[in-house]
């Protein structure tokens, strides 16, 4: 029994001295591309939009609303207006061509 285990380790061994991957092995490294990829991807996607305070009063002062591109939620004001991690400005009109709608929490409130 343990002449078989250190026969099978040795060649092991030595096809990974030689560069020759067992196929058990190739499923690792598969998998863990697969998961390195998806980390890159996931930290790509999450880029984040930074506005400065000067953007931002300028593109009230026009009117514009503040579209959170990763919620499809626009905010006329508010805490989250020019702060979420990705976001645009654009006229209310052409966020709702967009697809947009409007945050709950404001549709209810009158200005």
């Amino acid at each position: 029994m343990r002449v078989r285990f250190w026969l099978q380790a040795s060649a092991v061994m030595l096809a990974l001295a030689i560069g020759i991957v067992p196929a058990f092995a190739q499923k690792k490294t598969d998998a863990s591309a697969k998961t390195t990829t998806a980390a890159t991807s996931k930290k790509t996607t999450t880029t984040a939009t930074t506005v400065s305070d000067a953007d931002i009063a300028a593109a009230q002062k026009a009117g514009k609303v503040w579209v959170n591109t990763s919620t499809g939620v626009y905010h006329k004001g508010g805490k989250w207006y020019g702060k979420t991690k990705q976001g645009k400005f654009m006229t209310e009109d052409d966020a709702k061509k967009a697809g947009y709608h409007e945050d709950k929490g404001e549709a209810g409130k009158k200005k």
